[in-house]
């Protein structure tokens, strides 16, 4: 499995997204770290974030309906790696 995103949000969700770096990790590597920053845009909301030794996860509250962010998942591996990754999200009410 690669990395994917959704392609919409609503406003009002609350919700968790993740990307799954395993293809990249290969069989020995672990993420260590996570941080996730909103790129551009203002409205949009991390609530809060987290990883497994594969994955990382953000929960994203509000954003401004008709509008595009972009957002920037950075993740550290135990072998010493940086990897970025950035994704957009349409917020659309639905």
């Amino acid at each position: 499995m690669g990395l994917t995103w959704p392609a919409v949000k609503d406003p009002n969700e609350v919700k968790d997204y993740s990307l799954d770096w395993s293809h990249l990790l290969g069989s020995s590597d672990t993420i260590t770290s996570s941080t996730w920053t909103v790129v551009d845009g203002s409205g949009l909301a991390i609530d809060s974030s987290s990883n497994t030794t594969t994955a990382s996860t953000v929960w994203l509250s509000a954003g401004t309906d008709v509008t595009n962010y972009s957002l920037l998942n950075r993740v550290v591996t135990a072998g010493g790696r940086t990897y970025d990754q950035t994704v957009r999200l349409k917020v659309r009410e639905k």
